[in-house]
């Protein structure tokens, strides 16, 4: 063997793990040529892998380090550490995921970003797969092909070098239960050895088998190998789909087995025999010797190679939305069985000749720098594995998080919160989470407050700390304490209401500023009631008269008129409302303002006391009673408070007005006052209809108790 230095770096390890054995290749690449420098292929020597699954890690680890060693033997002595492997089985599943990435202005598409698209487009595949499968079994990507790049909504062929504003790309990822990747992990650890690169067995197969110029057509590839027949389907320059089925050459093997009556061993000797020997000698478990032609053998296999062929055609149509493709190629020891390929092409409707093996006639960019090795199906897969170095490094790393190991897919920009996630917290624990939001309408627009934030997780990353967005490597140890949730959010009226908001009324001709009120689900509350979920809160712009007398700390007068129009204890006063009234002690005093009401019984005798002490009055003591009628109204005069005074013994009488243009007789009084003209004329003072109410006698200016006079003319409107 040459000197190592012939071999340029980095010399490439690819592993083939098969059901029926293990295929080491060792090359490296040069231009368009790959070059193969070291082979080994080992044989199990028990059953240690079913249908592509390792079932006894120990046993195909003692078989990995054989391989690896006599590879190294080849070498002259050089080390191997890293392997390229591939995977199957018989859960294999598969989605396609569209990954998207959109620039902030027009930007050159370098292969960083196409990389990153790419990791995308399989993490959405991966999310779609999951929801497809509501099962508990974790499925990890073991491969993954592009169907098509966009650029800027367009298709196109290659995304590197051109400018972008927005890119995506369609992902076909494939992926296989936790425990079929576990178990190649662990026996490839066990041989010493850490994966480079991991693929799947189709993926490498057709790296070789189908160039990209023939991905146009509507091509079938299929890898029959011992346990599983793997298929992957291209069409219109793409790979778009994958499939699995565990039929393959160990059901010949093992019908062998049943009619021969021999170990696995010696029927894996009877069914690769050559075809163009007269007999094959065996001897059974019996220690009996025996001979038996090749075509005995091939008849006795016949249904078995049938069933095999019809349900790997059912497969194919499957993958190929119900209908036969064009062509198939088959590759793989199993395919090379006499009638494989001629039932094939029954079963999918073809032409015999468009079913074909391929090995040497694809294998032309490869030379073999070894004695005794031929270009053959079976060296495809194994060539296409170490061919996928170059193509893409996606394989799995193993780190620590809280002294658990976890596995995670490397996309080369893992963090913290990818380990966070697989090692099972939610996001709400990742990240500090709010207390509970409290909701509530405000004059009918929904608010909330927000709750209040929780404590960050606590991350540390090989003793030092960290964020959720710092990287991580293969053998880190992280520690992380889960987030915790913050309080729930509280708040109380006068937070969210603005009680320094004034609203102001005219109350007996004095302007009155009060504090708004607020009501909560049509209750009145204070500022210091705390608001619940779902309340509604309403900022209210009047006053009712009860409301007006409570914030006065007064009790309800006897007659209380809002912008002259007698008032209850429920009417609503709204911004610059007129708000007058008579307590019972002003009739006593005014008798000319009394309405329909007698006065209080007080005893005829206190009346006549009190009738004679009015008629002593005079001088300042008249004044002052005058006074206090005038605090009354502000409208009254001395002499009209006298000459009320005067016909308080007279009886009713019907007085003449007009108002607003129309005749009316007010009736039922001894004197009538302003706002006994609301009584017989129709004037609406619900609905305010301006600004300011004005209010005129004879042109004048007057108020709600201005007297009035036969014959008066009265004036009523609002005013802008």
């Amino acid at each position: 063997m040459a000197a190592l230095t012939k071999y340029p770096e980095p010399l490439v390890f690819g592993l083939d793990i098969g059901t029926r054995s293990i295929v080491g290749t060792v090359g490296y690449q040069d231009g368009k040529q790959f070059n193969i420098v070291a082979q080994c292929v080992k044989y199990h020597d028990t059953r240690a892998m079913l249908d592509g699954q390792i079932h006894d890690i120990q046993k195909v680890g003692e078989e990995i380090s054989y391989v690896k060693e006599e590879l190294e033997k080849q070498l002259s002595g050089k080390k191997l550490k890293e392997v390229c492997i591939a995977a199957a089985g018989r859960v294999l599943k598969t989605a396609v995921g569209n990954g998207y990435y959109e620039f902030s202005e027009n930007t050159v598409v370098n292969q960083e970003y196409i990389h990153s698209l790419e990791m995308l487009g399989v993490e959405k595949a991966h999310e779609q797969m999951s929801e497809e499968n509501d099962t508990d079994v974790k499925f990890f990507c073991v491969g993954y092909t592009v169907i098509k790049y966009y650029l800027n909504g367009f298709e196109i062929g290659n995304l590197e070098g051109h400018k972008a504003h927005n890119i995506s790309a369609d992902i076909l990822a494939t992926f296989l239960p936790e425990e079929v990747v576990d178990g190649l992990y662990a026996a490839v650890a066990m041989a010493g050895l850490e994966i480079a690169n991991m693929t799947l067995e189709p993926i490498a197969a057709i790296r070789v088998a189908i160039p990209e110029s023939y991905r146009l057509l509507n091509i079938a590839l299929i890898d029959v190998g011992a346990g599983t027949s793997d298929i992957c389907i291209t069409k219109s320059g793409t790979i778009m789909g994958y499939g699995m089925l565990p039929n393959a050459g160990d059901e010949i093997t093992e019908c062998i087995v049943q009619s021969y009556l021999v170990d696995f061993a010696m029927a894996e000797k009877i069914k690769t025999a050559s075809p163009t020997k007269k007999m094959i000698a065996y001897k059974d478990i019996m220690g009996i010797a025996k001979k038996v032609t090749p075509q005995e053998v091939l008849d006795k296999v016949d249904h078995v190679i049938e069933e095999i062929t019809k349900k790997t055609a059912e497969k194919v149509k499957e993958l190929n939305g119900g209908k036969s493709v064009s062509a198939v190629f088959v590759v793989g020891g199993g395919g090379k069985i006499k009638g494989y390929t001629e039932k094939l092409a029954k079963h999918l409707e073809l032409p015999k000749e468009r079913v074909a093996l391929r090995g040497e006639e694809v294998l032309g960019f490869v030379n073999i720098f070894i004695e005794g090795v031929k270009k053959d199906p079976l060296l495809v897969t194994p060539i296409g594995i170490c061919l996928n170095f170059y193509e893409q490094k996606n394989h799995f790393i193993f780190i620590q998080v809280n002294n658990e190991r976890v596995k995670l897919y490397n996309n080369e920009k893992l963090t913290v919160f990818d380990a966070a996630i697989a090692y099972g917290l939610t996001n709400e624990e990742v990240f500090p989470r709010r207390g509970r939001d409290l909701n509530y309408t405000l004059n009918g627009k929904p608010k909330f407050v927000r709750g209040v934030t929780g404590e960050a997780a606590v991350i540390k990353l090989n003793g030092r700390t960290v964020g959720m967005n710092h990287l991580v490597e293969a053998g880190d140890k992280l520690e992380i304490e889960p987030s915790t949730a913050g309080e729930a959010a509280k708040a109380v009226l006068g937070e969210v209401a603005d009680f320094s908001a004034m609203i102001t009324f005219e109350v007996n001709e004095m302007m009155l500023s009060c504090p708004r009120y607020a009501s909560v689900n049509d209750r009145l509350q204070s500022e210091f009631y705390e608001i619940q979920e779902g309340d509604r809160v309403e900022i209210l712009n009047y006053y009712t008269l009860s409301q007006l007398m409570q914030f006065m700390d007064i009790e309800t007068p006897h007659e209380v008129f809002v912008n002259g129009a007698r008032a209850g204890a429920d009417t609503k006063i709204y911004e610059n409302f007129k708000v007058a009234w008579i307590d019972r002690d002003d009739i006593y005093k005014a008798q000319r303002f009394v309405t329909e009401e007698p006065l209080p019984d007080n005893g005829t005798e206190k009346g006549s006391e009190t009738q004679k002490e009015d008629n002593a009055m005079s001088g300042d003591d008249a004044v002052s009673t005058n006074a206090d009628v005038e605090k009354i109204s502000g409208a009254y005069t001395k002499t009209d408070a006298l000459s009320s005074k005067e016909k308080s013994e007279n009886t009713a009488i019907d007085m003449g007005v007009t108002v607003n243009g129309k005749d009316i007789i007010l009736t039922g009084k001894k004197e009538y006052v302003f706002v006994d003209v609301f009584d017989k004329y129709d004037f609406d003072l619900k609905n305010v209809g301006g600004t300011k109410l004005v209010q005129k006698i004879d042109g004048l200016d007057v108020d709600h108790f201005s007297p009035l006079h036969q014959g008066a003319v009265v004036e009523i409107y609002w005013k802008e």
